[in-house]
């Protein structure tokens, strides 16, 4: 048994660095919520991204996050339709205030892209970015301005 993943029956050699999912010795199938995953992390990865999903999805991922042992959804606010060659991606986040929300997409869309092909092999044909909010401040953030405090204590 070969290594390689570009030995003769393939029928996917058009992504670069791509493995076979068709072959003479069998088929893969990637499942939606595999690619969805993926695409979840990799958008998580971008800095200027607050969080994934819309209003719904983050507030369902806020109870989640209470439940102890719960485990984080990679794949909240993420939609995919995985083919057998191709994936297509629809994305909703939720920006940090004051970045340049063409360019963080641009930055998430090369991330998805690459790392959805790499770990798949799929040809990923095209990735749709929903920038549902932006963030002004973490609720953490201890560090707002004398401006913003109580004049009265």
């Amino acid at each position: 048994m070969s290594s390689d993943p570009s030995f003769a029956g393939s029928s996917r050699t058009d992504v670069p660095g791509s493995a076979a999912l068709t072959t003479t010795q069998g088929r893969t199938i990637v499942a939606d919520a595999v690619v969805a995953k993926i695409a979840g992390i990799a958008t998580r990865e971008i800095n200027g991204v607050y969080d994934v999903g819309g209003g719904t999805a983050r507030a369902v991922g806020a109870l989640r996050d209470r439940i102890p042992g719960a485990r984080v959804n990679h794949s909240q606010g993420v939609a995919v339709q995985v083919g057998e060659k191709q994936a297509a991606i629809d994305i909703g986040i939720v920006a940090n205030y004051g970045v340049a929300l063409h360019e963080l997409a641009v930055g998430i869309r090369r991330n998805i892209i690459t790392a959805v092909e790499r770990m798949t092999g799929l040809e990923v044909t095209e990735v749709h970015i929903t920038v549902h909010d932006v963030a002004l401040f973490d609720e953490g953030d201890h560090s707002v301005d004398a401006a913003v405090r109580p004049r009265v204590q």
